[in-house]
């Protein structure tokens, strides 16, 4: 016999295109770090696939065209939870919350005479513990928190004209994990299907290991005395600090009916006090400045909003959709020319279908259309234009629901 919605498991429909929601979205942002699966009524588990696929073109300052720079990404989301007794819950979430992916070909300022091209590879995943607690005459309040395990790595080649002294630049940043928290007060009405949370995400200090490679160092063109008074050689190997920013997350829905669900997500993140600085690259950067801060590899000027609102509609026994439409600040523009993108704004639909009684799949799309950027380089010089730039994001989900 197949199991019959009820409006307290509707939001279960929109899940998959909340997954997806912040891919390619404002600074290093992808997976949204979504905790619903923790706040999902007695034993759940989820596994969530995610795959993006950008279009992101545009000209160089010579007016070269510049062909689709963005790589298509995809990611995984696992979360389990369970009730200990009316009081405790426990529950484990990975996801992969930060990331780029970028190639530049063709012949434009981002690709050298050798033909080889500007690239940028940076990949997180975050393992989250989490311990909650309802309170209050009929358990209505919840509070909850846990560790974070994070592990960050990242890759990044500039090559071209575009970047002037940093052409040949070269930096791989080995992996490393580090150790941050996660903290959070929910509210729930189930006869009306109301779900409110709100979560805080901790930033997280990452100490790793960075080689560089900096051909100008070694070419002449920066005199003798200042490369001995700076200390500086064509390859460097030290310890480089990243640290992902922290978060807030509000997630909010309701029922209208007895079939139909309507949700919102609102997130915050502080691109702004973001930046990836590494040693070498900083200090020939210095040359220019001419003060002992010099320029970061990589920084944004704005923080991150991104809203989101949804709609589910239980339309047999066993079947429903959504649909979603959402808006992302971006994190600044000009920005840096390793993700020229302004934000965006997005429509998506999406289905669940209870398989069994407890087992149900989840599909869903989005569509994507991308805020127009210049790209500039850390002197803050403009180097590219992107216009008129789209994406789609398409998520899969098996869950598994026990009262």
């Amino acid at each position: 016999m197949r199991a019959t919605f009820h409006l307290k498991t509707l939001a279960v429909a929109v899940a998959t295109l909340s997954v997806a929601s912040a891919a390619s979205a404002a600074g290093l942002d992808r997976s949204g770090q979504d905790v619903t699966a923790f706040l999902q009524d007695g034993t759940y588990a989820e596994a969530v696939y995610t795959y993006i696929d950008a279009d992101v073109t545009g000209k160089d300052t010579s007016d070269n065209k510049i062909d689709d720079i963005a790589e298509s990404y995809d990611f995984f989301r696992y979360g389990v939870k369970t009730d200990i007794n009316d009081t405790f819950s426990v529950g484990v979430l990975y996801d992969e919350p930060f990331g780029a992916a970028a190639d530049y070909t063709g012949d434009n300022n981002f690709v050298n005479a050798n033909g080889e091209g500007t690239n940028v590879e940076v990949r997180t995943e975050s393992i989250t513990g989490i311990l909650g607690a309802k309170f209050g005459q009929n358990k209505n309040f919840q509070v909850y928190g846990g560790p974070v395990a994070q592990r960050v790595k990242a890759d990044v080649k500039l090559r071209g004209p575009a970047y002037e002294a940093a052409n040949g630049y070269t930096a791989n940043i080995n992996a490393d994990q580090d150790y941050g928290y996660i903290a959070g007060v929910a509210y729930s009405k189930p006869e009306i299907a109301l779900k409110a949370s709100l979560t805080y995400r901790s930033e997280i200090e990452h100490n790793a290991q960075a080689s560089e490679i900096y051909p100008v160092v070694g070419s002449g063109l920066i005199p003798a005395p200042v490369v001995s008074a700076l200390g500086l050689s064509t390859n460097r190997v030290d310890s480089i600090e990243i640290t992902t920013p922290e978060s807030v997350n509000f997630d909010f829905q309701t029922g209208i009916n007895p079939t139909t669900l309507a949700t919102a997500k609102v997130r915050w993140v502080p691109w702004s006090d973001f930046a990836i600085v590494p040693s070498l690259y900083n200090d020939v950067s210095k040359i220019s400045t001419q003060d002992d801060k010099g320029l970061a590899l990589v920084s944004y000027d704005d923080d991150q909003w991104q809203v989101e609102l949804g709609l589910a509609k239980r339309v047999a026994p066993a079947l429903a959709i959504s649909g979603t439409v959402g808006w992302d600040s971006g994190a600044g523009d000009p920005v840096t020319s390793l993700g020229p993108i302004e934000g965006y704004y997005s429509a998506g639909l999406g289905a669940k279908y209870n398989v069994t009684e407890n087992w149900a799949i989840s599909a869903g799309g989005k569509y994507l259309w991308f805020g127009d950027a210049k790209g500039q380089i850390p002197t803050k010089t403009i180097v590219s234009d992107f216009e008129s730039n789209d994406g789609f994001v398409l998520g899969v989900k098996v869950s598994y629901q026990a009262q």
